[in-house]
């Protein structure tokens, strides 16, 4: 019988307090970006490659919504198909129960009409896929594409 499977992430020590999408991001993917989400996809150019390829480990960038006033980041945690990923991320939701903790391998969904991850709908904690959110693209750290990295940061 095989045994578990690793997490692609990096390891997060929680200290119980609220947590906020872009410090859980950023430890536990490497990507060190530093500001609001919804800034992220900007500040990588040059620093990261960015793309429209999901990838385990990259971030998923969300740009700024009515809803979404700061944007979002979540790290890829598993691929499903060409449509679907899972993602793991922190301080999404809209109850008291669902903001400021850490959600695990969250499905979600790409509804973009060009297949390019730039319409993303989410499940909810009711089982169903809940709104449609503006994605800018995904973020790769150095490790998913070392070469790549290193030549867009000179």
């Amino acid at each position: 019988m095989p045994g578990p499977v690793a997490s692609p992430l990096r390891p997060f020590h929680h200290d119980g307090g609220f947590l906020q999408c872009v410090p859980y991001a950023r430890e536990v993917s490497g990507v060190r970006i530093f500001g609001d989400a919804w800034t992220w996809w900007d500040k990588a150019e040059g620093a990261y490659p960015r793309g429209s390829q999901p990838r385990v480990g990259a971030v998923l960038a969300f740009g700024k919504s009515r809803v979404l006033r700061l944007g979002h980041v979540a790290v890829v945690s598993r691929l499903v198909g060409a449509r679907e990923l899972t993602v793991t991320h922190a301080n999404w939701g809209s109850t008291k129960a669902t903001r400021g903790v850490i959600h695990h391998d969250q499905p979600v969904i790409d509804v973009s009409p060009d297949n390019d991850w730039t319409r993303v709908r989410l499940m909810n904690t009711a089982g169903g896929f809940g709104k449609v959110y503006p994605a800018l693209g995904f973020i790769y750290p150095d490790d998913i594409y070392p070469d790549e990295a290193q030549q867009a940061a000179r």
